[in-house]
């Protein structure tokens, strides 16, 4: 069975991370912002979420047992990695620019806004495949996977954290446009900026561990499952 969940899940906990942290360093750090350097940044992980979301996506069943893989995994990481790859495009065609404006928060807040209506529409996915999780007990891992596998008598627990997870993701998409006003503008750090960067802090570390857990435990699956 094909699963691209180890890899896909710790580029898009990286691609949350990375967006948190390059928030932070455009609007609360007076050093002059490296557009180039947040370009390659950006492009590492969205490059592997295009790549394995695109290929998906297309292949129905990917994964023979579990076919709505595609459209949790596949079409969000396609999602995500065009939005990631958008994102390294524009810093580094633009970073000359980006370095003289003065304002290279308002400069960028102002580049990525009209990308408010596809990134809201993700964000209300990620929320309808938190409650999928939940309505149809998903992600539960089966007892032949090393760790997780021990929660198998506990189905809600994982169908739990994960739809959390996807829900905090989506919650995030649906309110970032709304704090990109007042980095136009100038003003203060608001509160919903404060909560956005915590929420994909929190899911996009998530997101990493688990992706990193999962390469040894998916291995163990498939030794467990040989023969």
């Amino acid at each position: 069975m094909i699963t691209y969940n180890t890899i896909m899940s710790v580029a898009a906990g990286a691609g949350l991370l990375t967006i948190v942290w390059f928030g932070w360093s455009l609007t609360r750090t007076a050093a002059p912002i490296r557009a180039d350097a947040w370009s390659l940044s950006f492009a590492v992980p969205g490059v592997i979420l295009f790549a394995t979301g695109l290929h998906m996506t297309l292949t129905w069943p990917f994964a023979t047992y579990f076919p709505f893989d595609n459209i949790i995994f596949g079409e969000t990481s396609l999602g995500f990695g065009v939005l990631l790859l958008a994102a390294a495009f524009y810093l580094w065609r633009r970073r000359d620019e980006i370095a003289d404006s003065g304002n290279a928060a308002g400069t960028v807040a102002a580049a990525f806004r009209p990308l408010s209506i596809f990134i809201i529409g993700m964000g209300l996915s990620l929320i309808a495949i938190a409650f999928a999780g939940v309505i149809f007990q998903l992600f539960a891992a089966p007892p032949e996977e090393p760790i997780s596998g021990s929660l198998s008598n506990y189905p809600w627990i994982e169908t739990l954290f994960m739809s959390a997870l996807f829900a905090g993701v989506g919650l995030g998409a649906v309110l970032f446009p709304f704090t990109l006003r007042s980095v136009e503008d100038r003003r203060p750090t608001t509160l919903l900026q404060r909560v956005v960067a915590l929420v994909w802090a929190l899911t996009g570390l998530a997101f990493l561990l688990f992706g990193a857990l999962n390469f040894f435990t998916h291995i163990g699956l498939i030794i467990n499952t040989m023969g």
